[in-house]
């Protein structure tokens, strides 16, 4: 005769719960949002409240993505979080973004100043920065390591300072 086991049902649980936040996480990954201040507010939950500085032209286009801060995500193509795409509006020459995070953690940020608009890269023109502002240059081609980047997110929101670099 077969017995069940008290343990089957409480691995079958921990399944369903590991795969339900697996599937939140999911959720969060490659989102294009809107700019909503509301989400920085001291109850709306994990976010990054953004300043940007030092923008050399008040025209073209800003991107700001999230990443989480590990060695498997940081930087890599089409692991960003979230997303916000803006005109560069800078109100006495800070712009101010509310970024959302799906949960409490370390994470990443990257901004991306498109000076002329035109949705590339122009190295000699654009402008770029991130979560604690380490040093960019040309040699590590504007991408810090994760751990000069992290950033720790708790259950309210979070304010940070970047400041613009440009070649």
């Amino acid at each position: 005769m077969f017995k069940f086991s008290r343990k089957v049902p409480v691995l079958a649980l921990g399944c369903v719960a590991l795969s339900a936040v697996s599937t939140q996480s999911l959720a969060y990954a490659k989102q294009v949002i809107s700019n909503d201040m509301s989400k920085c507010y001291s109850n709306s939950g994990p976010a990054v409240l953004i300043e940007i500085r030092n923008f050399e032209k008040d025209n073209g286009r800003i991107r700001v993505q999230s990443y989480r801060a590990t060695k498997s995500e940081w930087l890599e193509k089409g692991r960003w979080l979230n997303r916000i795409e803006m005109d560069v509006k800078p109100v006495n020459g800070v712009m101010r973004v509310c970024m959302p995070v799906p949960t409490a953690g370390s994470y990443g940020i990257a901004v991306r100043h498109d000076a002329n608009g035109n949705g590339k890269t122009d190295i000699w023109k654009d402008g770029g920065g991130f979560s604690n502002n380490p040093k960019a240059n040309i040699f590590n081609l504007g991408k810090p390591p994760v751990d000069k980047v992290g950033v720790d997110v708790g259950k309210h929101p979070t304010s940070i300072a970047i400041r613009l670099q440009y070649m």
